[in-house]
């Protein structure tokens, strides 16, 4: 499929620019996608939960009252889980949640998200661009000629920009990433993909390794 190419005052190119058919215009895999996302996720979590069973408790050990004839309910000491203040019973511990996905499914992911998102209608294709100075005025600018500015966005640059990305680390729904770090979390969860021009072969790159 091919894309016009605009530029940052919203106004359109006379240039168009192909997306290879073999990574926009793919079978999307659902599953894929799903494993790729939930990796993503899970590699995100800490994992330092923590809780103390019975025998991590400070407390007496001290029976509490006799086994029978009270009336209620037998118990043992101060630090049994149906008590306030007790243990935690089959409570949470420190963990790794990361598990490995190979290659070629996340390469798959990747794809089918693109491919979602370019039958969506939701790929913007930007040219080459630079902020002279930080600011955040200059990318909600660029936005709002876009007509993108009340949406989640995600722009793919090329290589870093910190000038662009300082610009843009204010707003709230944008997002900055370069193209090496494109991952299907981050594309589904963008509203509308803004690639930059010379990002596209970029991404070519990326999936021919």
């Amino acid at each position: 499929m091919e894309l016009v190419v605009h530029k940052i005052d919203g106004s359109a190119t006379t240039r168009k620019i192909a997306l290879d058919d073999t990574i926009f215009g793919i079978e999307p895999n659902d599953h894929a996608i799903y494993l790729d996302v939930k990796q993503h996720l899970a590699n995100k979590r800490q994992g330092t939960h923590s809780s103390k069973e019975r025998s991590q408790m400070s407390g007496s050990t001290r029976k509490l009252k006799r086994q029978k004839g009270t009336g209620g309910a037998r118990s043992g000491d101060i630090n049994s889980p149906v008590f306030v203040g007790g243990a935690r019973a089959f409570g949470p511990h420190p963990r790794v949640y990361n598990f490995k996905l190979n290659k070629k499914v996340k390469q798959l992911a990747r794809k089918s998200a693109l491919t979602y998102k370019a039958k969506q209608n939701q790929i913007v294709v930007v040219e080459d661009f630079t902020f002279e100075e930080v600011k955040t005025k200059h990318y909600k600018d660029l936005l709002s000629n876009l007509k993108v500015a009340d949406q989640k966005t995600l722009m793919v640059l090329p290589q870093t920009d910190e000038k662009v990305y300082l610009s843009s680390r204010n707003i709230q729904k944008a997002k900055v990433l370069i193209a090496a770090s494109l991952n299907t979390y981050e594309i589904l969860n963008a509203g509308n993909l803004l690639i930059v021009e010379s990002s596209v072969q970029k991404i070519n790159e990326m999936f021919q390794k």
